[in-house]
């Protein structure tokens, strides 16, 4: 494929794909890839956070020096040869930026902190990081919970260590044995265990080796970005993600700052909104697609089954669970225990008030609160709501709750600047990284920026949700997959299809729980769904996330308290899918009795992520079938080599069945994104196209301006129901061409089973546009 033009810093970004540059894969690696991204039809690579993290990081979300590129990745030479091979395939750059927190898990890799805890409050870079230094010492938890922990503390080349860990020593304070000079520091090394409720500085989430930045701070602002900003103002960068900006303390004047220094760039941020949430008016072009995400994969859940999956896991678990009540047991849990440091710092901040009955009030609010976090014009609106449940909840608070509130609804007082970075992190802890966990109804709706009680999304209110967001946000990010989704897209496809399957779903697995029994059923209806709906998958893998699934529910084991017992049945029971032949052959029997209408569901939801409005990205891999499950399953190495090949297969005009290996799914992929590229024109606009007939339910077909994307929608019971049969969806009378099988149509309306007799999707283009060269015409 002939290069491009190089683009511009003022260059529109039309599509993007995320690679997880890490150690292990460099820059250099992801340069090879240039020509092959090209060919696929993206215009921009997508990265993960570049800047120097903390040695060995697989994510780069702990940057440790803002000043270069991570030596680990290829250095700042890495990056400038990145640079060259992408212009050299006509391809841009967005960048991941991290600006809510730094890593200090090694103090001596972060020039910063290793500087504040030597020197303290008289450091160059004490106002770097949100620090109470009104509380005494800085409070690092890093020792084993016992109390003689400091016994192993030693003094070595004039530094304190313990174990693997090195911290420095201020000037004339070296005299002595290691605990006399550990007493003298600026800093107190402390019990693990101590972090969550005592820590003197604001963290990311309960993650204390994450310590939050002062971004609001003009000088701290300047010195954390100026390296990118140097790339952006070079023309080497068109876009930055915006890590996590509901973490700040002033996320609007952030972005109006980074705005400013980046004017002509694509700016997206990463802020998760609740179901009907829109995104406050910032100067931004969008977020990071999980808004998308929920509406595109609610799409292919039929809602009617809701009452069904309500009662099986009432007789599973033996009790009633209401999603309400359960995200406030675990934001309530989140604020109280694990951000029980950053609650009590919240509680100071109204000393006139009793210090117990404000921590109860402000940690009922926090888990009241309906949403991340409030922004104007709605936070009042938000508070309220958060205050009039939170009363209900606790009536006997009203006097605190008042008073407290009073405080929340004054802009000026510091604790109504504070209070919004609480409700954020224990939404983000309490649901996403526990009731995500516990709440197993039905997984597939238990996604990050999803809403598991929203049972599916009618293809009405999809229309709605895709046109407003055309005339509102049409640059926003779309995505289905990201480092940080519990399942990846195909996985969830595949369980969208119990939906369809209640009865079914219900008396296998309750047939199986009753065989295979775990003491904790709610879990253990997590297993199994997850189990077919990643299937075949290695042991290893689904060994690993069943531990780290288990300890974030909390329930029967945790991170702080593991139990040997329950984790010991809950790896027996995982062995026992694996070991014992009669299940190990139902569960594959199953799956596989799932697998093609998933296969449908995974390329109905592509196309309509990739065709409808917004800017899609592609999560590393998922180009392919794909049955990651979360972080750090979802950053395992990815075969390139067997893409390339199968990219050049198709376009030297093979047509793949559905089946082959993911090749259907490349094929969607490719043809879309490369349509997007070449003629834009056709994707501005948003208008939905009507199938009429008795399966006209079963399928969702849009207009973007001159494309059409035809997708089939719960394709069980369009089986069931004797197929297309004599369904037709209405046409605009031109002749137009489905760019995945060269077939060429016209008239005011097409028979679906005609359409979609290939595959259970269809992209329609204009056949006069269509370039003759074009592979697949010419294959056709």
């Amino acid at each position: 494929m002939p290069a491009q033009p190089a683009p511009d810093s003022t260059a529109t970004v039309g599509s993007t794909y995320r690679i997880q540059v890490r150690p292990g894969f460099d820059l250099d690696t992801t340069a090879g890839l240039a020509d092959w991204l090209a060919d696929l039809g993206v215009t921009h690579l997508y990265t993960a956070p570049l800047l120097t993290a903390t040695p060995g990081s697989a994510h780069g979300y702990d940057v440790v020096d803002h000043r270069a590129v991570n030596p680990e990745l290829g250095g700042e030479a890495g990056r400038q040869r990145l640079v060259r091979a992408l212009r050299a395939a006509g391809l841009g750059l967005v960048v991941d930026i991290v600006p809510n927190h730094a890593g200090v898990a090694q103090p001596a890799a972060n020039p910063a902190w290793w500087d504040v805890l030597r020197r303290g409050r008289d450091s160059a870079y004490a106002d770097w990081f949100d620090i109470d230094w009104e509380r005494g010492r800085l409070l690092l938890p890093v020792l084993a919970d016992s109390p003689d922990a400091l016994d192993d503390l030693k003094l070595v080349d004039g530094e304190l260590r313990y174990h693997e860990h090195r911290f420095p020593v201020a000037d004339g304070t070296a005299d002595g044995s290691p605990r006399d000079v550990h007493d003298r520091q600026h800093y107190e090394l402390v019990s693990w265990r101590r972090g969550d409720a005592e820590l003197t500085y604001r963290r990311f989430f309960a993650v204390s080796d994450l310590a939050g930045l002062r971004v609001e701070d003009p000088a701290v602002f300047d010195a954390t970005h100026a390296e990118v900003l140097r790339w952006v103002a070079a023309g080497e960068v068109d876009g930055i993600r915006v890590d996590h900006p509901d973490g700040l303390r002033d996320p609007a004047g952030y972005l109006t700052r980074l705005r400013a220094a980046a004017p002509h760039a694509w700016l997206v941020v990463e802020k998760i909104l609740e179901y009907g949430e829109e995104l406050p008016d910032w100067p931004v072009d969008g977020t990071t697609g999980y808004d998308a995400l929920a509406a595109v994969c609610g799409l292919f859940v039929d809602g009617r089954a809701e009452g069904d999956f309500t009662a099986l896991d009432a007789r599973l678990t033996g009790h009633h669970t209401s999603w309400q009540d359960l995200t406030h047991a675990t934001k309530l849990e989140a604020a109280t225990r694990l951000l029980a440091a950053e609650l009590g710092r919240l509680a100071s901040l109204a000393p006139d008030l009793d210090r117990d009955a404000t921590r109860a009030a402000l940690a009922e609010l926090a888990a009241c609160f309906p949403v991340y976090r409030g922004y104007p014009p709605h936070v009042a609106r938000h508070l309220a709501a958060a205050r009039a449940e939170a009363g209900r909840r606790r009536p006997d608070l009203t006097a605190t709750l008042d008073a407290v509130t009073a405080l929340l609804r004054r802009p000026e007082h510091e604790l109504a600047a504070r209070f919004p970075q609480l409700t954020g992190a224990v939404m983000a802890k309490g649901v996403e990284d526990t009731a995500y966990y516990r709440w197993s109804r039905f997984v597939a709706l238990n996604e990050v920026g999803g809403s598991p009680a929203h049972f599916g999304v009618p293809p009405a209110e999809f229309h709605r949700f895709a046109a407003a967001r055309q005339v509102r946000w049409p640059t926003s990010m779309t995505t289905l997959s990201t480092h940080d989704t519990k399942r990846g897209e195909d996985v969830r496809a595949r369980l969208a299809v119990l939906a369809e399957l209640p009865a079914r779903w219900a008396e296998q697995v309750g047939d199986w729980m009753a065989r295979a029994p775990l003491a904790d059923p709610a879990f253990a209806h997590l297993l199994w769904q997850t189990a077919v709906g990643a299937w075949p998958i290695d042991r290893e893998r689904l060994h690993a996330y069943v531990e780290k699934a288990a300890r974030e529910a909390s329930t029967s084991t945790s991170w702080a308290d593991p139990d040997p017992t329950f984790e010991h049945d809950l790896h027996a029971l995982v062995d026992r899918l694996f070991d014992d032949p009669l299940l190990h052959d139902e569960i594959s029997a199953f799956a596989a009795e799932l697998t093609p209408a998933g296969w449908s569901n995974a390329l109905g939801q592509k196309l309509v992520q990739l065709a409808m409005p917004g800017v899609p990205d592609t999560y590393q891999g998922t180009e392919l079938w794909e049955n990651s499950l979360v972080d750090p399953d979802n950053r395992r190495p990815v075969d390139f080599a067997v893409r390339q090949e199968m990219l050049a297969r198709l376009d030297a005009g093979w047509q793949p069945a559905v089946a082959a290996d993911g090749a259907a799914k490349l094929l969607v992929v490719s043809r879309t994104l490369r349509l997007r590229r070449d003629h834009p024109e056709l994707f501005a606009g948003y208008r939905p196209v009507a199938a009429h007939g008795p399966a006209a339910a079963h399928v969702v077909a849009f207009d973007r301006g001159g494309v059409i994307a035809v997708a089939t929608r719960l394709p069980v019971g369009l089986a069931r129901d004797g197929g297309w049969r004599d369904t037709r969806l209405s046409m605009p009378g031109n002749s137009v061409t489905d760019v995945f099988t060269g077939r060429v149509y016209s008239g005011s309306e097409l028979l679906l089973h005609d359409l979609l007799s290939t595959y259970p999707v269809a992209l329609l283009a204009p056949t006069a546009l269509l370039a003759p060269t074009d592979p697949v015409e010419a294959a056709a």
